[in-house]
């Protein structure tokens, strides 16, 4: 009885295996990367796109998806998540973020992502494929590295897939990104020309100042002490000792890993930039809340941008309610290459709706759906296997009814690497529990 359940079991493997071609057949396709192709088909062999065109003979054992009246865009990338790594923020046990310490490089994201996390499956039935998921909550360094002091360096960032039976099936990108969080000092103005410290009284601006430009010092010293355990390395000096720290910093310091790094303000975003220059880093800038002068500061040193949620308020309560919402159309108007990222487990299932508000403010269609799509993929450095619907790349893709940026519009298939996704999780199984309640 056993050989002949193991028998059916590697019968049932095999067939599985030879019988992943997909046909989409006569779907409108929106490949982002070129204009929309209508009434056509797409190919899916071996998880990957193998043909597009309205004329396409697929093997017998093809699966045929009948999409006439239909869409077919490439699968949404967010960049900026935890998902995997922090589940329910009361329990401590669920959340796996910000380690302490100010300088941790070493530490991975990818490795302990959790591919059952209910985040990930309530996030990809809105049609999102692929994500950055962070070692610190929000895409910022938030933790603290002990007695209060704040976490630098939280780690490596990793773009996934949001499938897979092990983080090792849902690795695209292992080490997209080294977190930075850069200093910041308090927006909110107390009397007498101070500023209020977060959680403190008020702290007069010059001392608020003082600390600020510590801390980029000891950014500053941090990278200089690794470039020179890089040139000790190479050296093989007498007495060299493997450091695990030091050994994490030298793609960034190659450049071969981009330096994801959080700054909000002009300020600290023009500063991030002089500090990107002198230590000859690939850099990102995430989450900035305004851009001003500093636009074509970023544009000349071909910096690109992760942009929050436009359904947010700003957090300075100077800020125009607006502000948010207007700055991808900034971004575009000074030439800029940006993504969006929600930085919420919690809505990032709302990825394209955040880009859609962006176009009600100014920025064009095209742009808002290649900032969810391609433009994620060229920035950190996956735009070879995802981001677009072209021949050759994974087959992310969503097939839906309409317009993926409109509320109404309903998601019908998702493939993730070629393989279909159910459209299942917590709330979907909730509502069909109380819907058949007797």
């Amino acid at each position: 009885m056993r050989n002949v359940l193991l028998s059916a079991a590697l019968f049932s493997c095999a067939m599985f295996a030879a019988d992943d071609t997909v046909l989409i057949r006569n779907a409108d396709v929106f490949p982002v990367t070129g204009p929309e192709m209508q009434n056509v088909s797409v190919l899916i062999q071996d998880g990957k796109i193998a043909a597009i065109g309205a004329k396409i003979t697929a093997p017998k054992t093809a699966r045929i998806v009948e999409a006439k009246g239909l869409r077919v865009y490439p699968g949404m990338i967010d960049s900026g998540t935890t998902l995997g790594l922090n589940e329910i923020g009361a329990e401590r046990v669920t959340v796996d973020t910000n380690e302490m310490g100010e300088f941790m490089p070493q530490l991975k994201a990818l490795i302990a992502v959790n591919p059952d996390s209910a985040s990930i499956s309530a996030t990809r039935v809105n049609g999102i494929t692929t994500a950055m998921t962070y070692p610190a909550q929000g895409g910022r360094g938030g933790g603290r590295g002990g007695a209060g002091t704040p976490q630098f360096i939280s780690g490596e960032a990793a773009l996934i897939h949001l499938s897979g039976w092990t983080w090792e099936e849902m690795e695209v990108l292992r080490a997209a990104a080294m977190q930075l969080n850069f200093p910041s000092i308090a927006e909110r103005a107390g009397r007498g020309g101070e500023e209020a410290a977060p959680g403190r009284g008020p702290v007069p601006f010059s001392e608020a100042k003082r600390r600020y430009d510590q801390q980029i010092q000891q950014i500053n010293d941090f990278f200089d002490a690794a470039r020179q355990y890089q040139k000790e390395r190479a050296s093989n000096a007498p007495g060299f000792v493997k450091d695990l720290k030091m050994e994490a910093m030298l793609p960034v310091l190659d450049q071969k890993e981009p330096v994801a790094i959080t700054a909000n303000r002009e300020r600290s975003i023009h500063d991030a930039i002089l500090f990107a220059e002198k230590q000859h880093i690939k850099a990102v800038i995430v989450q900035p809340h305004e851009l001003g002068k500093v636009a074509a500061e970023l544009k000349s040193h071909n910096i690109p941008l992760i942009l929050g949620r436009t359904e947010a308020l700003s957090e300075n309560r100077d800020d125009p309610y607006d502000a948010e919402m207007t700055l991808p159309a900034q971004a575009y108007k000074a030439g800029l290459k940006f993504a969006f990222g929600t930085f919420s487990n919690e809505w990032s299932r709302n990825l394209p709706y955040n880009a859609a508000r962006a176009v009600a403010f100014g920025l064009p269609y095209e742009e808002a759906l290649k900032a969810i799509t391609i433009n994620a993929a060229e920035i950190w450095g996956a735009a070879a296997e995802t981001g677009s619907i072209e021949k050759g790349k994974w087959a992310d893709l969503m097939i839906t009814d309409g317009d993926p940026m409109e509320l109404s519009t309903q998601v019908k298939h998702l493939f993730i690497k070629g393989q279909e996704v159910p459209l299942t999780n917590r709330q979907t199984e909730l509502y069909h529990r109380y819907m058949s309640r007797p």
